[in-house]
């Protein structure tokens, strides 16, 4: 069972893959649609790839929530 801090990490560099910049890159504030340019395709990546490696389930209406990374960040870590 992987720990709240390694989920985050995880979701940190899943979000990293997706955008293309470099995790270190990444603060809690920044907007993935306006910060981090994830469009529809990218943000069905990001959710496809979360659940895959943190073997989640991410419902439509949670997903929709996610609107900064520090969401995805306190997501995967409840």
């Amino acid at each position: 069972m992987m720990s709240a801090m390694d989920r985050q990490q995880a979701a940190l560099d899943v979000l990293a893959e997706v955008c293309g910049r470099p995790a270190e890159e990444l603060s809690p504030d920044q907007d993935l649609v306006a910060d981090l340019d994830i469009d529809s395709p990218k943000a069905l990546q990001l959710l496809v790839t979360l659940e895959e490696k943190l073997d989640i389930e991410i419902p439509d209406e949670d997903a929709a929530r996610l609107e900064k990374v520090k969401d995805v960040l306190e997501y995967v870590a409840a």
